[in-house]
């Protein structure tokens, strides 16, 4: 540290006391009693007495270690106060006190803002107290409208409220339409309905209003809705709520839905079933091909089951999407406005309700040996008559619509593969992302359209499809000859990318050759 002696160095200052001049020294560091008290003492004044310090002109000088340096020619002179000097002086700073008040009292009208804030703050917990009395308010209307249709669900005997719906991202709830649905009644030319009954059907060209006015008319001219006496705007509505509730995934979605029921309605005429089994056999095959994949959310049940979701939870691992779809489906009928079967006896409708359930939970590729073989011990020597044997064949037909998709023309066809590959991907990325097993027919970085078509064609779809041919042999060159058409076209495509993919290879090799 550097020496600062001037900074410390003593003040003095010149009094006059009695017209003496006196000559005092104090240091930076004194305070201004000790000031004072020094004062009082060299001026011979009672140290109670208040003093102040002027200087020659009368002017007031501070009492403290601040105050200027002066000189022999100009003296600083100690006033004694009186009392009444004090009372004065104490006056006139009270004065000024109140009047400073005064001034800050109209400038920020501190009164006037206490008085606006309590009225804000008072209307703040009016409007809160209301917030609260609507909540409760909602809350009794909720729970009337629960007690409501427990009521409706315990008078009707069928369940309102299903606690069904998948707890995946952003699940679909069953809306029903109460209004009568404004689609458009199409009036279908003799072509379409021709075009209506076969396989070759292009399901690619219609809108959904127009695949909703082809479902109904099917259930029109297969005696339907005459058969369970429906009322055919009930049949609007339900159809409605049937388009609403399938998701907008790539495969599984409303047109897919469209196409099975237009397979089995193809299926029905083709094989001539009008006259082989009941109307109440053909409204279950038509009802569940409607309603066999009903809010499918696009991850099939390996995921489910893997993943364990809510769905494989909820049904033990055991056909969770099938179990999930047949809810979905009685939820919807369960509601008034789209009963179709509104008009059937009690009796009648749970055989109905239970067959529905059997023959969607066919659908369970899972499933396909064990259906296929009991199919195949039966159908050498099938009975019409026998229930057993018309039950195995309406889960095997509801099969064949479900994975129809190659019985029909190339043109048609080659899209759905596009569609099922995408949402396989879909599938295969999160199955990776979250450390699942992958299938690989199911994995974009192993599969192509070729291989994933030949095996499921060879294996699956032509042998399914030969057996239903020995009880309906009409169907071969309409439907199981496309078939072989198309595992040859799917065959030569994968010889095409095995002689590019060798070529490349090939070529790779012999530049690192060279």
């Amino acid at each position: 540290m550097g020496s600062s002696s001037s900074s410390y160095a003593p003040k003095t200052i010149y009094l006059d006391v009695d017209g003496k001049v006196q000559k005092v020294v104090f240091s930076r560091h004194c305070s201004p009693c000790d000031i004072k008290e020094l004062l009082c003492t060299s001026s011979n004044i009672p140290r109670t007495t208040a003093i102040m310090m002027v200087d020659p002109e009368g002017a007031l000088v501070s009492m403290d270690p601040t105050m200027p340096t002066n000189s022999p020619n100009s003296l600083y002179k100690i006033v004694p106060l009186s009392t009444g000097q004090l009372g004065e002086k104490e006056d006139m700073f009270q004065n000024v006190l109140s009047q400073v008040a005064e001034q800050f009292s109209r400038a920020f009208r501190i009164n006037e803002l206490k008085t606006e804030v309590t009225n804000r703050l008072a209307m703040l917990e009016k409007r809160v107290e209301l917030e609260g009395l609507k909540v409760v308010e909602i809350e009794k209307c909720k729970n009337d409208l629960k007690k409501l249709r427990d009521e409706m669900a315990s008078r009707g005997g069928a369940r309102v409220n299903c606690p069904c719906k998948y707890n995946f991202d952003d699940g679909k709830k069953v809306t029903p339409r109460r209004d009568v649905p404004n689609y458009p009644k199409y009036t279908l030319s003799q072509e379409t309905v021709e075009a209506l009954k076969k396989p070759t059907f292009d399901v690619w060209h219609w809108e959904h209003n127009e695949m909703l006015s082809c479902l109904e008319y099917m259930y029109h001219d297969l005696g339907l809705v005459k058969e369970f006496n429906m009322n055919p705007i009930t049949l609007k509505r339900w159809l409605l709520a049937i388009q609403e509730n399938y998701r907008n995934n790539p495969f599984h979605n409303f047109r897919h839905c469209f196409c099975v029921s237009q397979m089995m309605y193809g299926m029905i005429n083709l094989c001539n079933l009008q006259e082989k089994l009941t109307l109440t056999d053909m409204g279950i095959l038509m009802t569940a091909a409607v309603c066999h994949d009903l809010d499918h959310p696009g991850y099939n049940n390996t995921y489910q089951i893997n993943a364990r979701t809510e769905l494989a939870v909820r049904y033990n691992d055991i056909s969770p999407l099938e179990n999930h779809h047949c809810a979905v489906a009685f939820q919807i009928l369960s509601l008034p406005e789209c009963n179709i079967f509104a008009n059937v006896d009690l009796e009648a409708f749970k055989q109905i309700r239970q067959a529905i359930i059997t023959l969607i939970l066919a659908t369970d590729m899972a499933r396909h040996g064990e259906i296929l073989d009991s199919f195949k011990q039966k159908v050498d020597n099938f009975d019409f008559t026998n229930e057993e044997h018309v039950t195995c064949l309406k889960m095997v037909m509801i099969k064949c619509c479900d994975i129809s998709n190659e019985v029909r023309p190339t043109e048609v066809a080659e899209p759905w593969v596009d569609c099922l590959l995408e949402e396989y991907f879909m599938q295969s990325d999160r199955e990776k992302s979250e450390g699942l097993p992958v299938a690989p027919f199911m994995d974009r970085d192993k599969v192509t359209k070729p291989t994933a078509q030949i095996g499921f064609i060879k294996f699956v779809l032509i042998p399914m499809f030969e057996t239903v041919m020995k009880l309906f042999p009409q169907i071969e060159e309409i439907m199981v000859q496309p078939l072989r058409d198309s595992r040859d076209h799917y065959e030569e495509l994968k010889q095409i990318d095995d002689a590019m993919t060798e070529g490349s290879s090939f070529v790779i090799k012999l530049r690192k050759d060279l």
